[in-house]
């Protein structure tokens, strides 16, 4: 009996995005793991951003030959090598013996994380006009399925700490991590089911493998008419190679759609999500939580971008692409804007009450606590101000395992409803927003002629923009100070709101050829 097209382009869908399901399980764990990775190997703020960036420095290598790769030898391979890739590194990092070892295992974790744009440009090519930007945006919806599963995961795996006699500060981070190779099995064993993009097929003269897959995901009577559009599109520009592609890219008749996708990919990596999510516990204990209390709140963080982003998939082709992206910017600078306030009037005092809480945890971590007796009496304006003296009174190793401590004692002044409101409204803005729709934009407004190096070079400028957020956030931490650090997220949010809400077309319920016709100046 054949399958009805819907539920096998929704098959294939889920699959090829479940690359991004391994991306948010790589990006919750790297969150988790951090604290104990920097006490284990001593690392300063410069080296904890690289451990988290330096995947993202993966993705930029990726990105310079992914075009090509697609084009040579197609969608489906690519995502097949991605996964492979994804265990090397999972394998590496799990076992790193040293700093250096785990840069090398994310490193190459980042050449993987490709998997995400070349899963919106499978997606994008298998599915029909209608219900493109639904089934794109479930490469966002898999990302955040990845961050709940591993926030939930990482959260017990501390808490199981003082119960499983085998699990301590150590090499709990190394099961973090480890986990990653069950997805990654599964992954690699279901990308066996799924078939080659028609699209790329046609454009290699393989009509007939085309003609096959069209049958299993479109209407028999639909299959001539977009094979023939599918063949006009190419016809001016037959076979170009990687060199061919990047010049019509940079050409003034696609000058209009690279400008609107360059500033997509700036403003949706710039404006902090991935602060938010690879240094989520971090963040939380600005507030002035418990080590325990910021992982728990991580599954809160996990459980808004799911809902938003099942919000924005159920509103991506009602609303469409432009709404929802002004909207979401709107919301995007009123969260960071709250966030900025709630922290900006936060001091820490060293009264009689938190030197003997900060003393009695300190002692039951086996630190000494001479340190900390010696700031009784002393305030701090300001947490850079404070994090700069405990730089000068503990090394490396022991600094990531008492800020939490000497800050949820101290703190004062600030206002955590509101700045909890604001990291929980900026998520589901984002997830409502600019996080699946960059990916529907990008897989739409590129002629067939140009993307396959289009949609990486669009995410390498993605790419660059959130690992310049990743790499310096803990620097940023420690010499801006988190409130200028939000007011700067803002700033961008609401540059990009401009430049949005008065040059971004609207494409739902167009096929790709049409939207060429229209924005390429065909």
């Amino acid at each position: 009996m054949q399958k009805n097209p819907d539920s096998l382009v929704t098959q294939y869908s889920l699959i090829a995005a479940f690359g991004g399901f391994i991306f948010g399980l790589d990006a919750a764990n790297i969150s988790g793991a951090i604290r104990f990775v920097s006490s284990l190997f001593e690392l300063d703020s410069i080296q904890q951003g690289t451990v988290v960036g330096c995947a993202l420095l993966g993705v930029i290598v990726a990105l310079l030959f992914t075009g090509t790769l697609c084009d040579k030898y197609g969608r489906y391979r690519v995502l097949l090598g991605i996964g492979f890739t994804y265990s090397l590194s999972s394998l590496i990092s799990a076992t790193a013996v040293n700093y250096e070892m785990l840069v090398v295992g994310r490193f190459i974790g980042g050449v993987a994380f490709a998997s995400i744009t070349v899963s919106a440009m499978y997606i994008g090519e298998i599915a029909p006009a209608k219900k493109r930007g639904k089934f794109v945006s479930v490469n966002q919806f898999m990302i955040g399925l990845g961050l709940l599963v591993a926030f939930v995961v990482n959260y017990f795996l501390l808490s199981a700490m003082d119960d499983i006699s085998w699990i301590n500060k150590d090499n709990v981070w190394r099961v973090m991590l480890g986990a990653e190779l069950i997805a990654n099995a599964v992954w690699v064993t279901l990308l066996f089911r799924v078939p080659e993009s028609p699209r790329w097929l046609i454009k290699q003269g393989r009509d007939t493998e085309a003609r096959t897959v069209f049958s299993k995901i479109a209407l028999p009577e639909k299959i001539e008419q977009l094979i023939n559009e599918i063949k006009h599109s190419l016809k001016e520009d037959v076979k170009l190679n990687t060199q061919g592609q990047l010049k019509l890219l940079f050409s003034p008749r696609l000058r209009f759609v690279l400008l609107i996708a360059v500033c997509y990919a700036i403003v949706q990596g710039a404006t902090g999500m991935n602060a938010v999510l690879f240094f989520a516990p971090m963040v939380f204990e600005q507030i002035g939580m418990s080590v325990e209390d910021t992982f728990m709140q991580t599954i809160t963080i996990g459980v808004v971008g799911l809902v938003a982003t099942l919000i924005a998939i159920g509103f991506v082709e009602k609303l469409g692409r432009r709404i929802l992206t002004v909207a979401g910017l709107l919301l995007v600078v009123v969260a960071h804007g709250s966030t900025w306030f709630g922290f900006s009037q936060a001091n820490y005092v060293f009264d009689e009450t938190a030197v003997g809480s900060i003393t009695s945890q300190l002692q039951q971590q086996g630190i000494e606590t001479d340190k900390i007796e010696q700031l009784h009496g002393e305030t701090f304006a300001n947490d850079v101000a404070l994090k700069s003296k405990l730089a000068e009174l503990f090394n490396n190793k022991d600094l990531p395992m008492v800020s939490g401590i000497i800050i949820k004692a101290t703190i004062k002044g600030v206002n955590a409803p509101l700045v909890l409101f604001g990291i929980f409204a900026f998520l589901a803005a984002f997830n409502l927003s600019i996080g699946p729709i960059m990916w529907v934009i990008f897989s739409e407004v590129f002629p067939n002629a140009v993307r396959s190096v289009a949609l990486p070079f669009a995410a390498l400028v993605q790419t660059i923009s959130s690992w310049s957020i990743q790499q310096f956030f803990p620097w940023q931490l420690n010499n801006m100070g988190v409130a200028n650090i939000f007011m700067l997220y803002a700033v961008i949010g609401f540059i990009g709101l401009i430049i949005m809400y008065f040059f971004l077309p609207e494409t739902k319920g167009k096929t790709i050829e049409e939207i060429e016709r229209e924005l390429a100046k065909v």
